[in-house]
């Protein structure tokens, strides 16, 4: 069986093009105004830094500008909230990303509750996932959503199927959940208490690997046929799944690295664009 290849970087490049003409838009009607989105970095993690050189380089792609927020290691919550309430108020600013994690002694859940839902186009917002979770309009977290798009792109059908994440992150397990139930999934989520995850493995339909620990998840507990998605990156390019012996077992499969990481940048730009759009034509 050939096993189809869910290639997120051809993905996202082909909706740059899209969001290119999207931002020359935004400008040509509303008077040379361009986008902006402000990522925050909290620290001097090297992962963190290099995560938000790429965000930032995406928006350079498509023709949005970026501000480079850049806070030192010893930051207290108080300023973090104050410099996000300031960019809240900034009409130029219409995307804001704050780059997880941040240092230990910041209220990392409390910061992001603080941002505008209207500006939070990395989905991190209790509201945002609560409105997620009902159906409603929101910016979805940008991995699950980014799994969302690459799913859609490639016309995998998701209605009635058994989906199994393994992983229950705030920003990646639980709403990548309740985004498969959306689309009327049957949902198992997975993680470090569940008892025999190999044989709940063996009834995926759907397999979502975002347990952070590399190739955790192994091939023998996958059946024929499912589709992988493994939202891991690890050290000499591997995710949480053991993917090589399942090429020609799954039906589809993304690739690490090629696969999600691509979309979640994507979705981000994607989605600070809508943002730009709405809330440029609102302020004029």
């Amino acid at each position: 069986m050939k096993t189809q290849i869910l290639d997120g970087k051809a993905i996202a490049l082909k909706t740059e093009a899209e969001l290119f003409q999207r931002v020359a838009n935004i400008k040509d009607v509303h008077s040379g105004k361009i986008p902006m989105l402000a990522t925050i970095l909290v620290g001097g993690d090297p992962a963190s830094a290099t995560y938000v050189r790429m965000k930032q380089n995406a928006c350079k792609r498509i023709g949005m500008d970026s501000i480079a927020v850049e806070m030192p290691e010893d930051t207290t919550t108080e300023e973090l909230l104050e410099k996000i309430q300031s960019l809240n108020s900034d009409p130029s600013c219409q995307g804001i990303l704050l780059q997880h994690p941040v240092p230990s002694q910041i209220d990392e859940r409390s910061c992001f509750d603080s941002i505008d839902p209207t500006k939070d186009v990395d989905g991190v917002t209790c509201l945002g996932f609560g409105r997620i979770s009902m159906g409603e309009r929101a910016y979805g977290s940008a991995t699950p959503q980014g799994i969302m798009r690459l799913l859609s792109a490639y016309e995998i059908d998701i209605e009635g199927k058994h989906a199994v994440i393994v992983g229950r992150s705030p920003i990646l397990g639980k709403p990548m959940a309740m985004m498969m139930l959306n689309k009327n999934a049957t949902v198992t989520i997975c993680h470090s208490r569940t008892k025999d995850l190999p044989e709940i493995l063996k009834k995926a339909d759907i397999v979502v690997g975002a347990v952070g620990k590399p190739e955790f998840i192994k091939a023998k507990w996958i059946k024929d046929r499912a589709v992988v998605i493994d939202a891991g990156y690890h050290p000499g390019g591997i995710g949480d799944i053991e993917l090589k012996p399942l090429y020609g077992v799954a039906s589809a499969i993304t690739p690490v690295p090629g696969g999600v990481g691509p979309m979640t940048i994507n979705t981000l730009i994607f989605q600070a664009v809508d943002s730009a759009e709405r809330r440029i034509e609102q302020e004029e």
